[in-house]
């Protein structure tokens, strides 16, 4: 399964495109979603869905610009309501700019598909009250937004953060994935479940 992803906006947010069959998903978006349209019109792809791992702000910048230009349906974690009109999601935040604002609908938990791909909606709060994660089991992938970074967690000390949330979504949510699944997180470089779980100073058997 094809797989691209675009660091974009002012934090360098990975937004990734995963496409079968000429139809394709983008899990956040994080800037200007100009390259991503480029590689759908490049691909001939139809835009089936917008996913959002969680409602921070430098995740969305893009969101309206891409549903705008494809009418895409974005899902967004119902969970994570309670900080939607804060800062953290609609920017302002250390001087950032606004998010344009968009309409969502609830992302389906549990097994669902999105563009014809099988894929499971994993609840990993901790960073937000209502993180998900976003696992392929038929390609191995697993987008966990910022919940799992390479040798990292995500922050929580945000908004309605809890550290000790999420470190038990990481240990039962994550952890118990095939350890040969790649994980790909919103910043920075990908990893896998396996090194992780081994190596992470944080949650993993290292710490």
């Amino acid at each position: 399964m094809p797989l691209a992803d675009f660091p974009l906006g002012p934090l360098q947010t990975n937004s990734y495109v995963l496409h079968q069959n000429k139809k394709a998903c983008v899990i956040d978006v994080g800037g200007d979603p100009t390259p991503i349209l480029e590689y759908l019109s490049t691909h001939e792809l139809e835009l089936a869905a917008i996913c959002l791992t969680h409602l921070h702000f430098d995740h969305l910048y893009g969101v309206a610009g891409l549903h705008h230009a494809t009418k895409a349906k974005v899902y967004a974690p119902k969970g994570d309501a309670p900080i939607a009109q804060t800062e953290a999601s609609q920017g302002g935040i250390w001087g950032f700019p606004l998010v344009e604002p968009f309409e969502s609908v609830d992302v389906p938990m549990g097994d669902t598909q999105f563009a014809d791909l099988p894929c499971r909606v994993l609840l990993t709060p901790g960073h937000t009250p209502g993180s998900v994660s976003y696992y392929f089991p038929s390609e191995g992938l697993l987008f966990s937004g910022d919940a799992l970074f390479y040798r990292s967690v995500g922050r929580t000390d945000f908004p309605m953060g809890n550290t000790e949330q999420l470190l038990t979504a990481i240990k039962t949510q994550l952890f118990t994935l095939p350890a040969a699944t790649r994980v790909l997180p919103g910043h920075g470089p990908e990893t896998t479940i396996g090194d992780e779980k081994a190596n992470n100073p944080i949650c993993g058997d290292f710490s």
